[in-house]
């Protein structure tokens, strides 16, 4: 049971008991609770479900594109900046924080650069001798060693200071950093773009519910007071 149910049973159960013993001071409470309760629960469901003949319901489905435009907005404006980008970059002088291009080295696929070489070997003039010893065939069992040789010597070049100087002044320049921003606003258009009304409300509703839920037990609460003070005032 979530705590608008909760809230609502308790205050029928007070209504119930007060009409039963003829008590109008309990009865006076769960009244007020369960009308402060009922409407802040109906507030919260008018969010996100629309209630027919009632205005402004369903408002946060209804309002998705803005919702996807503010989300917009809010990464390229505040988090992919040129600044932000600057900054990043600017942080990388230090050898402790230098763009690490390994793991996408280690994912590369190197076969062509071996296939080259051998490529290579076969047009020079050291073809004909490699045709006496069996041919390309007779390198193959040196394709693993290779690739892991330059995967090794890759890595290492792209760790040095001065490839990570080369990269960040590449980077900085406005061509890049313009289309940086235009990718990376191309990438979170599309994401955007998957985004259908009734997403939109479960995301916001599951960030929300449990906070929202305790809207409904105040209400009760303070409708509760609210009644009983109603109901002191009257026997006066």
């Amino acid at each position: 049971m979530n705590k608008s149910f909760i809230t609502n049973f308790l205050a029928l159960i007070a209504i119930i008991i007060g009409y039963i013993v003829a008590n109008n001071i309990i009865f006076t409470i769960g009244l007020f609770a369960l009308s402060g309760a009922i409407t802040n629960w109906l507030a919260i469901h008018m969010l996100f479900e629309r209630v027919p003949f009632l205005y402004g319901s369903g408002v946060i489905p209804a309002r998705f594109e803005d919702f996807k435009v503010a989300i917009r907005a809010l990464m390229m404006e505040q988090f992919f900046t040129e600044e932000n980008i600057d900054r990043f970059l600017a942080g990388n002088d230090n050898p402790a924080t230098a763009i690490d291009l390994a793991p996408v080295i280690n994912k590369v696929d190197l076969s062509p650069a071996f296939d080259n070489l051998v490529s290579v070997i076969e047009q020079s003039s050291f073809g004909g001798m490699l045709a006496m010893v069996g041919g390309t065939e007779a390198l193959q069992p040196m394709r693993e060693p290779f690739i892991e040789k330059m995967r090794a010597s890759v890595v290492e070049i792209s760790q040095s200071e001065e490839f990570n100087v080369i990269l960040r002044e590449e980077l900085e320049q406005p061509s890049i950093m313009a289309g940086m921003r235009d990718k990376v606003s191309d990438i979170i258009e599309k994401r955007l773009n998957e985004l259908t009304p009734q997403l939109v409300k479960e995301i916001v509703q599951k960030m929300i519910q449990e906070h929202l839920g305790w809207l409904v037990i105040w209400g009760g609460v303070f409708g509760g007071v609210i009644g009983f003070i109603a109901a002191i005032t009257a026997t006066f």
